[in-house]
């Protein structure tokens, strides 16, 4: 019996809330790959300042609405959904004005379009 690895497919698109010239959100790569079974960061940077606001990550499948995965604010606040899917994870890197997703151990599940808003 021969296994082989699937490809994972996550679509990154651009999506912005509120005054765009001030605030705004952007993937850094809106396509990515990854080998089922394996980890992957989704990462978005952002302008504007996270204060007051918090940075949002949802998952969308096809035919359904999007579903929030992950809020993470300035303060290291971290609220995940309930219940908290595994493998899923955020954080925020405000040198960089960078908010990552990690998703480890992917399974054809996390084939989909991830939103990152602010």
């Amino acid at each position: 019996f021969c296994s082989s690895p699937f490809i994972i497919s996550i679509i990154l698109p651009l999506f912005l809330l509120g005054d765009a010239s001030s605030e705004g959100i952007a993937p850094v790569s809106p396509n990515e790959f990854v080998l089922e079974g394996n980890t992957i960061t989704l990462s978005c940077n952002y302008n504007g300042s996270v204060t007051t606001d918090a940075l949002h990550w949802y998952r969308q499948y096809p035919r359904f609405r999007p579903d929030f995965l992950f809020l993470v604010n300035e303060a290291a606040f971290k609220q995940p959904a309930a219940p908290p899917i595994p493998g899923i994870s955020a954080r925020l890197n405000e040198e960089k004005n960078r908010v990552d997703l990690e998703i480890t151990g992917t399974a054809l599940t996390d084939s989909a379009l991830y939103y990152c808003a602010l």
